[in-house]
């Protein structure tokens, strides 16, 4: 599950969605308040469900950041009870950019080592300078410029090593 808010950030959801339906992995993108959804650059997309659709049991959230998306996930209690509820269960948790500061919110960062948009360190309980951190279930990144990196260890956690270097060299990274 790929949650979207207004002004989520295209660059990420983007690539995030890409590189794990590439992985053969099933993708539902989910809108917050309504299918269109605007990005923090004007692009708008139309989700696959919208948020009071859902009722699917999902392996993965994946929150991509972005301003003011990642403050609208933030304040949307849904989001912070399925965190919360997929953490209960040990389920892969992730976020980019902003949106480890949702997680924080959630409760699900005590005591896990976590990363967040440069600037942003305040926001969250352990803050690492690393590009990509991983602790246990929770997958967390920088920003943008890290959205790649991040997207590829989704795959090798959620499939394999494997898969994720064959999509590296399909695209050259």
């Amino acid at each position: 599950m790929v949650p979207l808010a207004d002004g989520f950030e295209e660059i990420e959801a983007s690539i995030i969605i890409d590189v794990m339906r590439r992985a053969g992995l099933k993708v539902e993108t989910v809108g917050v308040v309504g299918s269109t959804i605007t990005g923090a650059h004007g692009v708008r997309v139309i989700a696959d469900k919208r948020l009071m659709e859902i009722s699917e049991d999902y392996d993965a959230i994946v929150l991509p950041g972005g301003s003011p998306g990642y403050v609208n996930l933030s304040r949307t209690a849904k989001i912070i009870e399925i965190l919360k509820k997929m953490n209960d269960q040990g389920k892969i948790i992730a976020a980019v950019c902003g949106s480890p500061a949702v997680l924080a919110k959630a409760g699900i960062l005590e005591n896990r080592k976590a990363t967040i948009y440069p600037g942003m360190e305040r926001e969250i309980p352990r803050p690492r300078a690393e590009r990509v951190v991983v602790d246990g279930n929770i997958i967390t990144s920088q920003a943008a410029g890290t959205t790649m990196e991040f997207a590829l260890k989704l795959v090798e956690i959620l499939v394999n090593k494997e898969v994720a270097t064959e999509i590296r060299k399909d695209l050259v990274i």
